[in-house]
């Protein structure tokens, strides 16, 4: 293996380095025989030549390498999960079948390495997911957590690397991607240290100047901010002593990423934020005297500094979801600053560090981590074909932030449910015929209505009737994907019940008074009522909206009109066939942007917060309604988008040649206020051909002008020549498109 040329002479080293810290840490998780197997493939795959550097160019059995130590260390996972990283390439090649990886090294490896082959598919094309992917790869996330933990690492790992490799928009790309999904995920995870990296690497890559500007700010301050967390933890650290506690205290500094979103959100500079650290107390405690030294520590620190009692979280009583367990409180520390103290155990602060997988490592946890219980609603949701897939993403972007309500039922069974969460989210959370069910709730005693939002310590009694049904208006009553899929499940299924009833009503009464039905008239019928879609017509007859007898008479009505006129409508349909193909010739004409896989005939519109225009780099995004508008690369909203929204992205080019087509675009002049100026300019655009001036602006002030411009132009190379014949008018100083 070392003596082949698919590996330079630095990757020769890196592998030997990476291979030999991997068995250590890995121990006895991978036996002498797996481990001799595994030599064995790994040289087969690299004389096959079938394996294959990514955009970034970086060599896949040294990446695979580097995920597995940063699983195995950073993430504690051994054993299976190792063995899964280095062979799934292999497998992936069709080098090795998942057959023969059951045979040799048994069912665990083999469920590991069908998860990564999935997920690596959808990377196949391209280093980022595209957004018909996105689905499909939460559900292979959603199958397997280790896939997920996996994947994360391999995510870390590559931003770790990208610094100086591959091409700037691929780097970016592979950057928003690590901060709109893998940074939440990690999150969700408990994964605080790789979440807040990711997020650091995502702004170093995104935004460099923000990203060293704050860096900068962080190391000048560091002499005065080492000083004061010094002179706040001496009196604390001799009481702990003093009490009888083992533990560690230090300082810590906020990540970059979460400072530059203090100042986003109190729109103040650098020097106004002030939690820029936090103080980590973590105590060397037996299990069973975990809680009671936690609180120890706590009287003693908030004796000596004055607590904020809004402030205070305690996740030691009620652990997150994702097993995070600690207490924060916030104090007022010397010259009036306000300081956050995390409390914790060694145990918990591995299981913070390390997220879910340092559960592994130790016995006797008490109940599930609650993430079961996500990942089966993340599945439902996106299993059921009728989802909408956007409005799914978007909840599971939302869940993966959220804050946690802890309730109990009447028994004393205990729920967790996202902040926010309403009466109906926890009927449905318990079951999908309760939640449908549901009239309301008694809480704490008290009835209450749906769409109360309940808070930690609320004990809930859900009130149900048999002839409740799910209301379209539930949609906007409750916040969980869970019951908003089922909600969404049922009315569908309730619509088609109702319209099959209707329609049936319909075609009896047809029958009784022995009339031939005709769809086709009836179509036309449903369309001059004003309908949309069918659909809604047929439930207004089934709720009695619309009178069946009176859709009858008007049916006649409508059949004798169309017979009486049979010649003037044959002659003005035809006519209207012809103009109708003319506008479809526009249509196609005009529809030359080749969208996400080179689709074409998909309804798109053009963003008006940037006006793009033939010719100019675009991108598609596709709106909560399901359409695609289209915005130019250099849309002041573009980075927002990118950031936030990133799945939603698709890629967009314009095809063929503009054929007629105008878009308008607004220029602005600027210029000295001569006599005639004006005139010269709106001259140039009326003596060009196929170009048209909209609307002008002129506003002038201390013997300069500045003008709005709305014209209209076929493509950005009629903009460009425009805006050269412009800067060549006397007098004109500048010209710019907005």
């Amino acid at each position: 293996m070392e003596h082949n040329s698919f590996f330079t002479e630095e990757e020769k080293k890196e592998l030997f380095r990476l291979y030999k810290a991997l068995i250590k840490s890995a121990g006895d998780t991978i036996t002498r025989e797996e481990k001799v197997k595994l030599k064995k493939y790994l040289t087969l795959a690299v004389e096959s030549n079938n394996l294959k550097r990514n955009n970034f160019g970086m060599n896949p059995i040294i990446r695979d390498l580097q995920t597995a130590v940063v699983v195995c260390d950073e993430m504690s996972m051994k054993g299976s999960c190792l063995t899964g990283i280095m062979l799934h390439e292999i497998v992936k090649n069709k080098i090795l079948n998942l057959e023969n990886v059951k045979k040799e090294f048994g069912e665990d490896v083999a469920s590991i390495i069908k998860g990564l082959v999935k997920v690596n598919e959808l990377y196949s094309k391209s280093p980022t997911i595209e957004s018909e992917n996105f689905r499909n790869l939460l559900l292979s996330f959603a199958e397997d957590m280790r896939v997920i933990l996996i994947i994360i690492a391999d995510r870390v790992n590559i931003m770790r690397k990208i610094k100086d490799l591959g091409d700037e928009e691929d780097r970016i790309k592979v950057a928003n991607e690590a901060a709109y999904l893998y940074a939440p995920l990690a999150h969700k995870l408990g994964l605080y240290k790789i979440k807040s990296e990711l997020e650091d690497l995502s702004l170093k890559y995104t935004n460099r100047e923000t990203y060293y500007f704050i860096k900068d700010k962080l190391n000048e301050t560091k002499a005065s901010r080492d000083k004061y967390i010094a002179a706040f933890i001496a009196p604390i650290n001799e009481k702990l002593k003093e009490a009888g506690l083992k533990f560690d205290i230090k300082g810590r500094t906020k990540s970059i990423h979460s400072i530059w979103n203090k100042i986003q959100k109190q729109k103040t500079a650098f020097e106004g934020i002030y939690d820029l650290f936090a103080i980590r107390i973590i105590l060397e405690s037996d299990e069973e005297k975990e809680k009671q030294e936690c609180w120890q520590a706590y009287s003693i620190v908030t004796d000596m500094y004055q607590p904020n009692p809004k402030r205070l979280r305690d996740w030691l009583s009620i652990p997150k979801s994702n097993g995070y367990e600690s207490l924060h409180i916030t104090v007022m520390g010397p010259e009036g600053k306000w300081v956050e103290v995390q409390i914790r155990t060694r145990r918990m602060d591995d299981i913070a560090e390390r997220g879910l997988a340092a559960h592994w490592r130790y016995k006797g946890i008490k109940g599930e981590t609650g993430l079961d219980e996500w990942l089966t609603s993340v599945r439902e949701a996106l299993e059921n074909p009728e989802s909408d897939s956007m409005k799914v993403m978007d909840q599971f972007k939302m869940d993966l932030y959220e804050d946690e309500v802890f309730v109990f039922t009447p028994k004393g069974d205990l729920f967790k449910l996202a902040k926010g969460a309403t009466v109906l989210d926890f009927a449905f959370h318990i079951h999908s015929k309760l939640g449908s069910k549901c009239l309301g709730a008694k809480v704490n005693g008290k009835n209450v209505q749906l769409k109360y939002k309940l808070n930690s310590g609320d004990q809930v009694e859900i009130m149900t009737s048999n002839n409740q049904t799910p209301k379209q208006d539930w949609l906007n009553i409750v916040t969980t994907s869970k019951a908003r899929t089922k909600i969404r499940q049922t009315l569908k299924e309730m619509a088609a019940k109702q319209s099959d009833f209707a329609k049936e009503t319909i075609e009896r009464k047809f029958k009784n008074r022995k009339m031939d039905y005709d769809d086709a008239v009836m179509m036309r019928l449903i369309k001059r009522l004003g309908y949309k879609n069918v659909t809604l017509f047929y439930q207004d007859i089934a709720n009695e909206t619309l009178d069946v007898n009176c859709i009858l008479d008007k049916y006649i009505e409508q059949q004798k009109k169309e017979n009486d006129s049979h010649e003037e409508i044959a002659y003005r349909s035809a006519e209207g066939y012809n103009m109708q193909t003319t506008a479809d010739e526009i249509t196609s004409k005009e529809d030359i942007l080749v969208i996400d896989q080179n689709l074409k005939g998909i309804e798109f519109k053009l963003a008006k917060c940037c006006n793009p225009i033939y010719g100019d780099d675009v991108f598609g995004f596709t709106t909560v309604s399901g359409g695609i508008k289209i915005h130019r690369t250099d849309c002041p909203n573009a980075p927002q988008m990118h950031e936030r929204f990133g799945y939603r992205i698709v890629k967009a080019r314009w095809a063929g040649k503009s054929q007629g087509t105008q878009y308008p675009i607004t220029l602005r002049v600027v210029g000295h206020d001569d006599i005639g100026i004006v005139t010269n300019i709106t001259s140039i655009i009326s003596k060009e051909n196929d170009m048209s001036l909209r609307s002008i602006s002129i506003n002038s002030n201390d013997g300069l002008f500045s003008g709005m411009l709305t014209v209209m132009v076929g493509d950005t190379g009629r903009m460009e020549a425009l805006i050269k014949k412009l800067k060549a008018v006397k007098g004109v100083k500048q010209v710019s498109r907005n």
